[in-house]
């Protein structure tokens, strides 16, 4: 089992950027794809960004392509998404998530979720 805290999230206006952290406890961090997803008020929860289990491949959903880096530190067993040039549609709880199986852009394919963190983005 793997247990995820997130860290980061705050209040930011338009244009602004943060960084978000995923903090993993275990030993098998390094086995792990990581993801990001966010859940807006009323809304369901959406695929951002996916790493894979050393950081050679990573995904992101268009809506966040060439403003979010999704990245990871297997010796401190932390994935971060560093988010730029952040908009009004961007607010939203973000969730770091995990799983042992290949990259997925779907919810049901992650095992593991941390508790999330607030990102509001003021226009």
């Amino acid at each position: 089992q793997v247990q995820l805290v997130e860290s980061g999230g705050g209040l930011v206006q338009a244009g602004g950027s943060l960084r978000l952290s995923c903090a993993a406890s275990g030993r098998t961090f390094n086995s792990y794809t990581m993801g990001w997803f966010r859940q807006a008020p009323g809304k369901e929860r959406e695929f951002v960004s996916a790493i894979s289990w050393m950081g050679g491949s990573t995904y992101n959903a268009d809506s966040v392509k060439g403003r979010f880096t999704i990245s990871r530190d297997n010796a401190k067993n932390t994935v971060y998404l560093q988010m730029n040039s952040l908009n009004a549609e961007d607010t939203a709880v973000y969730y770091c998530a995990a799983t042992r199986d290949i990259v997925s852009r779907s919810t049901p394919g992650y095992d593991y979720w941390g508790q999330g963190t607030q990102v509001t983005v003021s226009s």
